[in-house]
């Protein structure tokens, strides 16, 4: 579980104490702590209805926190839009990506934030769009063809290449990979790293274990609105599916008991 000895040492970009949130009657954030560093990637995991969505729209600037203290770069911090938010240096990516798929890739990177508005600098915009992709490795044929005709991993990395048209130094990404086909997955997978290459800290919500193994350096799990554990990529499957469904007894357990007996078996007939 928690150890605090394999933290990263880069700067702690983003600190959580004490965050709760109710509507209304309903608590669905509780007491949560989270730190993030430069260069690090926290994996965000839990079933549904843990809190993830909740607690990344507090810190887009989405939901106001009921109470508990946000601090970003060393400075206690409110978020009361997401503009405060995204001003701070806090860049979200939600889920449904909202990408115009009429607009090709330049018009949506800038999109909201044009070169110039009066009178388009076109040019400029085509060479900071390409200048971006690149440095992302990107595997888009062309800046001026409509997202429309692009794949599912085309179009997460434009979504992820307009988060860094403003430098920001926390990305929030919301379910990247999610209906995304083996080969895309592995797209976006790539793209994750080299944002934290380029020493951002990344926060991600997943569902996919093994898309968190590939990426994260650490695992935080919510669990019914609350802190249940710090986990890191070496941790068992059962470790985890207990954290998140609150059951030590399941079957990903049964299923490692089972192998456990099937290999001792063999190694006795060998």
């Amino acid at each position: 579980m928690t150890d605090t000895s394999k933290s990263p040492a880069g700067e702690l970009v983003l600190s959580l104490s004490k965050i709760s949130k109710q509507f209304g009657a309903v608590s669905a954030l509780t007491d949560i702590d989270l730190e993030v560093r430069a260069g690090e990637v926290v994996a965000l995991v839990g079933d549904n209805g843990a809190g993830k969505s909740t607690l990344v729209k507090v810190l887009a600037g989405v939901h106001q926190p009921t109470s508990g203290t946000i601090a970003f770069r060393g400075k206690e911090v409110t978020l009361a839009d997401p503009s405060a938010s995204l001003a701070l240096g806090i860049a979200t990516v939600f889920q449904d990506l909202a990408l115009c798929e009429n607009l090709d890739v330049v018009a949506n990177i800038f999109l909201g934030k044009e070169l110039h508005p009066a009178q388009l600098d076109e040019v400029s915009m085509e060479v900071r769009a390409w200048t971006l992709l690149r440095e992302l490795s990107a595997r888009i044929p062309s800046v001026r063809i409509a997202v429309a005709s692009l794949s599912g991993g085309q179009r997460q990395t434009v979504a992820i290449a307009r988060s860094l048209l403003l430098e920001p130094k926390l990305i929030l990404l919301d379910e990247p990979t999610a209906a995304l086909g083996v080969a895309q997955t592995a797209e976006v997978l790539d793209l994750i790293e080299r944002v934290r290459d380029r020493g951002l800290g990344v926060v991600m919500i997943s569902h996919n274990m093994e898309d968190v193994r590939a990426v994260a350096d650490r695992i935080v799990v919510l669990r019914l609105g609350r802190n249940n554990g710090v986990f890191y990529p070496d941790t068992s499957n059962q470790e985890l599916v207990g954290a998140i469904t609150g059951a030590s007894d399941n079957s990903v357990s049964r299923r490692s008991v089972r192998r456990a007996k099937l290999d001792l078996n063999q190694g006795a007939q060998s």
